[in-house]
């Protein structure tokens, strides 16, 4: 016999700001239960140590989690000059210790070496697999892990303040991977110094803001159905940059039952032609019934094949 599973069917997304000390899988776990939840995941995963956006989408929207995630980020983060941890932030032992303390005018000019496309190698104590193993375990256990660089993009990099001598204030726009702890070590390095990671916050994901987010404190005080009435986006929020395609009644129905729509009117080629112009490589779009999410599809020629459907 299946298991029933615990909780209602709630969709749509939850942009909530993560507080410090708690993981984003403990945090998922507090707004399931907040809202009776029968089903939920999170858009990008944030440390322990940061703070702020984490979007978190529930029922049927768990299945745009990868476009949110690919969305575009941005972080508020202060560096400490001088010191060197085993994990770049402020959690671990201090391995390294420099006198250099870099002033504005110096850190500005190497900003713009860090933008457009870089190669950056992650943080030992980091959630990639080696041989099967967490990069972090491995750490943990005395091991000394070599990764890999990978590419990431840098779109924006800020001077946002200076607190004191010692620290630093940044704010950056960046895309998929990019690891703030190794941008700090790095900008370091190439200042001639040390640093590691005092203070991390996420302002964005893509279309998720911090100004729509709502705290874990202020959740709990809510009543559940006021909750999710007020606070609820629509799924296809993870989907800015998708292109809309509209069906009518009868393509919807196919669509659902997981067959193909094949478009071979004028009228649907006129669609098509548009809707290409705007689509990317991969022909991905979001097929829209009476301007309700039916399915995430893609475009072949003049056929539109269900990837995922949406079951609302």
């Amino acid at each position: 016999m299946a298991r029933k599973r615990k909780g209602q069917p709630v969709h749509g997304w939850l942009v909530l700001d993560k507080p410090e000390g708690v993981t984003s899988t403990q945090a998922l776990a507090k707004v399931r239960w907040l809202l009776n939840a029968e089903k939920g995941g999170h858009g990008g995963t944030l440390d322990p140590l940061a703070s702020g956006v984490l979007p978190i989408a529930l029922g049927e929207a768990t299945k745009t989690v990868s476009y949110a995630m690919d969305g575009r980020k941005t972080y508020l983060f202060t560096v400490r000059w001088g010191e060197r941890t085993t994990t770049d932030d402020r959690e671990g032992p201090v391995v390294e210790r420099s006198g250099v303390r870099p002033d504005a005018a110096a850190i500005r000019a190497a900003l713009p070496d860090f933008l457009g496309e870089i190669d950056q190698v992650p943080p030992q104590f980091s959630a990639i697999k080696v041989d099967g193993e967490r990069a972090y375990d491995m750490a943990r256990g005395g091991e000394t892990v070599e990764l890999a660089a990978r590419r990431v993009r840098i779109d924006r990099f800020e001077l946002a303040g200076e607190p004191d001598a010692d620290s630093a204030t940044f704010e950056v726009d960046c895309g998929k991977g990019t690891y703030i702890r190794s941008l700090a070590r790095d900008l370091a390095r190439k200042l001639g110094t040390v640093g590691h990671v005092t203070l991390l916050r996420r302002l964005r994901v893509g279309g998720f803001t911090l100004e729509r987010s709502i705290s874990l404190d202020d959740l709990a005080a809510m009543e559940q159905g006021a909750a999710v009435e007020r606070l609820l986006l629509p799924i296809e929020t993870a989907l800015d940059d998708i292109p809309a395609l509209a069906l009518t009644e009868a393509e919807a129905h196919r669509l659902k039952h997981g067959q193909t729509v094949a478009l071979l009117t004028r009228q649907d080629q006129e669609r098509l032609a548009a809707l290409q112009a705007s689509a990317g490589a991969d022909g991905a779009v979001i097929a829209l019934f009476a301007g309700k999410p039916v399915a995430l599809a893609r475009v072949e020629g003049a056929e539109v094949r269900p990837v995922r459907v949406l079951n609302l």
